[in-house]
């Protein structure tokens, strides 16, 4: 319990931040919805693992707010323009940025996002300043890639695990080991913990993306937010659907590949498909892989300190393997 209000204040930290971090009020056009972004919410758990890593190495998670909050607003850059290519309406219960307001105001936003990112970053004090810009930068450059990679698994008909497990290390896993890199340099770490700590930002960072594959086939819809199944309506090719579509014959084998190459099957379709995945082991296969990254990050953790902090973030492991939305 002490672990879990901990999260609290860190994420209620990062938030009053983000709130007060814009002071810009003209042109209305960009700064009222940058507001409207950064007031969106969310778990925080790029920022709240800067301050963790921080303070693993034995610093303080105040030094380490700015970039805390540089990786945030990063992450809402990559929303924005995520939504957009998606052609998404809503996002955490609320219309998305090209929806409200309309395409061009939200590329825009999400450039200005990009900037105000690098301006919180670079408010950090700290002498290693230039190696977290750097770590900070070659992030930016491989959230693009993978989203890039995303685009093109859309149109091809030849996407494999090996593929997969590319683009999401790129497009979901880089930014977390961004924030553990950055709160370990911040924290004056060792190479050896700052080894440490990017390597359990890898692991966690891919546990946390096949979690959510799992989730959108087998999670409760009213805890989950969103309709269960949409990855499956919307064709995308999950770990889920290229692991079944690895393992299963016969029937089960062309009703995946019809999802697989038009682009997504009708809701009513979802309930077979998750039996599919049940019948193939997919399911399983994709557990058993969050379960080992989540031992590799714990294993990874050990080679630090004994600290309250590390202790946090093996609460925090925890808690991610175990979330429900």
């Amino acid at each position: 319990m002490k672990f879990e209000k901990k999260y609290l204040r860190y994420k209620e930290v990062v938030d009053d931040y983000l709130q007060g971090f814009i002071v810009e009020k003209k042109p209305h056009s960009i700064y009222r919805p940058i507001r409207y972004v950064l007031a969106g919410g969310g778990k925080r758990i790029r920022p709240v693992l800067v301050m963790l890593s921080c303070e693993a190495v034995g610093g303080h998670w105040k030094d380490a707010l700015h970039a805390a909050a540089g990786i945030e607003i990063l992450h809402n850059f990559t929303l924005v323009h995520d939504d957009i290519m998606d052609n998404a309406a809503s996002r955490r219960g609320r219309a998305t940025i090209h929806t409200k307001w309309d395409p061009n105001v939200a590329i825009l936003v999400g450039d200005e996002l990009l900037a105000c990112a690098y301006r919180a970053l670079l408010k950090t004090r700290s002498s290693r300043i230039q190696d977290i810009a750097k770590i900070f930068t070659e992030g930016v450059v491989e959230v693009c890639e993978g989203q890039g990679y995303d685009k093109e698994f859309e149109t091809s008909l030849d996407v494999t695990v090996q593929d997969y497990l590319l683009m999401i290390r790129k497009k979901t896993g880089k930014m977390v080991t961004v924030a553990t890199e950055i709160g370990a340099l911040i924290g004056g770490g060792t190479p050896g913990e700052f080894r440490a700590l990017s390597n359990y930002g890898r692991h966690v960072g891919r546990a946390f993306q096949l979690q959510d594959d799992l989730l959108d086939i087998v999670a409760d819809e009213k805890e989950f937010g969103k309709t269960v199944g949409g990855d499956i309506v919307e064709g995308k090719k999950t770990f889920l659907l290229l692991e079944a579509l690895r393992r299963a014959r016969g029937k089960d084998r062309q009703l995946l590949l019809s999802i697989f190459r038009k682009k997504g099957a009708a809701k009513e379709n979802v309930d077979e498909v998750r039996r599919v995945y049940h019948r193939t082991g997919a399911i399983q296969a994709t557990l058993r892989r969050v379960k080992q990254d989540i031992a590799r990050a714990k294993n990874e953790l050990e080679k630090l300190r004994p600290t309250p902090a590390r202790a946090m973030l093996f609460w925090f492991t925890e808690m991610l393997l175990h979330r429900t939305y």
